[in-house]
């Protein structure tokens, strides 16, 4: 069983399984936040794409008012997964959308990590709920899954498996907040998450719109960057539409939508 979650000033060292684009990222923003970082990839050229990577992300950190000047200074690597993962208080995973591999990650990390580590997946389509399958505590691990990208997007939609903790839970909450991170956790498991699954019904209305021959490709971005993409931004679709019923709010709103 999970140890009681603890602040997050007690979290200090992070392992990234998989040092791709997300892996990257996310190392960037913990690197930022004064964590340690291990990278755990079998990639042989690791070290070099992990690095180039954070050379990028290293004047977007900058403007955005971090402290970049010793950002790889508590970065390594360790190509074995259990070694990697062996000190740590939190294990972000960003292995490829398989599961058999997520699940052969998980049974290694499972056999090796403190009992107080977070176990964090990032995934879009896979349940924490399969991929905890394989596991013998499947209250500790919980999707992690990051707007990419994530050193640069706040949102990151936590979502808890059938068998997840409460205070698995929590203990994510906590940290995510402690990178500056803003934490949604759903109330259930469903396929895309939110924010994937509003981008991609919006998407489909974009394309529908220019097979027809409505408007451009360029004409329909000028549409939603000059209009519901500076609404939304701010305040979102419920409460955009909340206040344009006036006093009455929504209720009057969808009234007067409905004739």
């Amino acid at each position: 069983m999970i140890e009681p979650a603890t602040h997050f000033r007690d979290f200090r060292r992070v392992a990234v399984v998989g040092g791709g684009v997300i892996g990257i990222s996310w190392s960037a923003l913990f690197l930022a936040h004064d964590l340690e970082v291990v990278i755990s990839d079998p990639r042989p050229d690791i070290e070099k794409l992990v690095v180039d990577g954070l050379a990028e992300i290293r004047p977007t950190l900058d403007a955005l008012g971090y402290d970049t000047s010793r950002l790889t200074t508590k970065l390594s690597f360790v190509a074995e997964i259990a070694d990697a993962v062996s000190e740590v208080d939190v294990v972000q995973e960003n292995a490829p959308e398989q599961l058999d591999v997520k699940q052969s990650i998980w049974t290694a990390v499972e056999g090796a990590a403190p009992s107080h580590a977070l176990f964090a997946t990032s995934t879009s389509s896979i349940p924490a709920t399969k991929i905890a399958a394989a596991m013998k505590h499947p209250e500790r691990l919980i999707v992690g899954h990051p707007f990419n990208p994530p050193h640069l997007v706040p949102l990151v939609e936590v979502v808890p498996g059938e068998r997840t903790s409460a205070e698995t839970i929590e203990l994510a909450r906590s940290f995510y907040l402690s990178v500056s991170k803003r934490p949604q956790v759903l109330g259930k498991e469903i396929p895309g998450f939110v924010a994937n699954r509003l981008q991609s019904a919006l998407f489909r209305e974009c394309i529908y719109l220019v097979e027809q021959g409505v408007v451009t490709e360029q004409e329909l971005d000028d549409v939603v960057t000059s209009s519901i993409g500076m609404r939304w931004a701010v305040t979102g679709p419920f409460q955009t539409f909340h206040l344009g019923g006036g006093p009455g709010g929504f209720q009057i709103f969808s009234r007067t939508s409905a004739r």
